[in-house]
């Protein structure tokens, strides 16, 4: 399965002294991309976590190829690499508006009970989704 946001906007905000994104705001570009797409799916993450689903992010690995600048059009598309079990692993490609690849990565959630704080397998209700 894949999705891809529509245009985001750089704002000068996310920018450094270097003028180049900082690094730090590409997890958040990976988040806004996965839960822009769960919403899609009609899942609401904020439901979830009131339900006792927890999806904490256990790895994340990114490699950049070229910076994203002030004022820059991006999008990023995200795909779920299998049917997930006790996690989810996501590829993403973040795309600007030249056609250029800017970075691309991986995440791994775990699905965790909130009880116990373990892994646990995933819930039916998101099985579905993503069948």
């Amino acid at each position: 399965m894949e999705y891809t946001t529509n245009k985001i906007t750089v704002r000068y905000s996310e920018t450094d002294q270097m003028q180049f994104v900082h690094h730090s705001n590409y997890l958040k570009y990976f988040e806004l991309a996965r839960l822009e797409w769960l919403t899609v799916l009609g899942v609401s993450y904020s439901e979830m976590e009131k339900k006792g689903i927890l999806m904490p992010v256990v790895r994340a690995n990114l490699d950049f190829k070229t910076p994203l600048y002030f004022g820059d059009e991006f999008q990023v598309s995200v795909v779920l690499k299998n049917l997930p079990r006790a996690t989810l692993v996501f590829d993403y490609e973040i795309i600007n508006q030249h056609n250029q690849t800017i970075c691309s990565g991986t995440t791994i959630l775990a699905f965790l009970s909130p009880l116990t704080k373990r892994p646990m397998r995933c819930p039916e209700i998101l099985l579905e989704k993503f069948s």
